[in-house]
């Protein structure tokens, strides 16, 4: 047998030294910040966040610009002048802060807290899918404070579980799910697959809500346009959805004006079913693209996503002309 190069394993050996120290340091710290947080004044929390905005907004520019990549995506060159851009670029930046305020604030608030900090609209509609018995996959984007959805929803009574790319260590994926289930949320993760398909089918037996974060598009997808760019949007959510009956519902949580979360729920999306599964699959993603593609022109603003490039290239746009949509007026909501 060859023997191992002594060298290589010492590098190796560094960078699993490097991995979990970074790990552990990120561990103390976050640990220490939940210790603290009860008795943190939300404003005082809210002014160490919004400091903290600012700074990054300067000192990490690659995902700055990986924001006015999205931007561009969602409107043509002509839409917005260079000023205008950069600063919906910073709303995006704060709103994207702002919710990481508010999920903070979340974990030490009361379950009657979490239903007054956010209102739903269209809760009929998870109501009136639930009638089936069959579960429900829930559809978002990385839009507004999508977080948050869980925890709002736990917090009105339904059974939800949330599919989550961990983190590779294993101890801060147990912690950061043990926060999660603090507000209400239960987590599935998203590796190993075998494993994940198995506790989402569960979950839908037990006629529960599963969240799918349906934004990520990656090699081996389904062929999608979405925001006049060719992409392949994860097949996921439609063949789970084929195959168990269960409806599929799409959800955002966003904000207004002034800062106040609603969480909108739509109707339940029509599958095509044509009998031919590759075909009902292809239909069905395009659908669920379409869906979160409206939302994200309704919402430019709060869209946060920053992983669109493909193979890490962003693909040349198309000179399409893009359109915001009109934020539809405010309706009756349930507390």
């Amino acid at each position: 047998m060859p023997k191992a190069n002594p060298q290589r394993q010492r590098r190796r050996s560094r960078r699993r030294l490097l991995f979990e120290f970074r790990y552990r340091i990120g561990e103390c710290c976050l640990r220490g910040f939940m210790f603290l947080l009860p008795g943190i004044p939300k404003r005082l929390l809210w002014l160490f966040t919004a400091a903290v905005a600012r700074l990054t907004f300067v000192v990490l520019r690659k995902y700055r610009i990986r924001m006015e990549e999205n931007l561009s995506r969602v409107m043509s060159a002509e839409t917005l002048a260079p000023k205008e851009r950069s600063e919906m670029v910073r709303r995006i930046w704060r709103n994207f802060a702002r919710g990481f305020y508010e999920t903070a604030a979340a974990l030490c608030s009361s379950t009657g807290e979490i239903a007054a900090a956010a209102a739903i609209q269209g809760e009929e509609h998870l109501r009136h899918a639930l009638k089936r018995g069959k579960g429900v996959i829930g559809v978002s984007a990385h839009l507004g404070n999508f977080a948050l959805i869980g925890a709002r929803l736990a917090a009105a009574g339904y059974p939800f579980n949330v599919v989550i790319k961990q983190p590779r260590d294993g101890r801060m994926a147990r912690l950061m799910d043990d926060y999660r289930v603090r507000i209400g949320v239960q987590t599935i993760s998203a590796r190993p697959r075998r494993e994940t398909a198995r506790r989402i089918l569960k979950a839908l037996r037990k006629n529960e809500v599963v969240l799918l974060i349906a934004d990520e598009f990656k090699s081996g997808g389904v062929p999608v346009t979405f925001l006049g760019h060719s992409a392949r949007a994860p097949r996921g959510p439609a063949t789970l959805a084929l195959r168990t009956g269960a409806a599929v519902v799409p959800m955002f949580m966003v904000r207004d004006g002034e800062d106040r979360l609603t969480l909108h729920i739509q109707p339940e999306l029509e599958l095509a079913a044509t009998g031919d599964m590759e075909k009902d699959v292809s239909a069905s993603v395009a659908l669920i693209s379409s869906s979160l593609e409206e939302a994200i022109l309704r919402y430019p603003d709060q869209w946060s996503w920053l992983g669109f490039r493909e193979n890490g290239k962003t693909p040349a746009r198309k000179e399409t002309e893009r359109r915001i949509l009109p934020q539809p007026p405010p309706g009756p909501a349930s507390p």
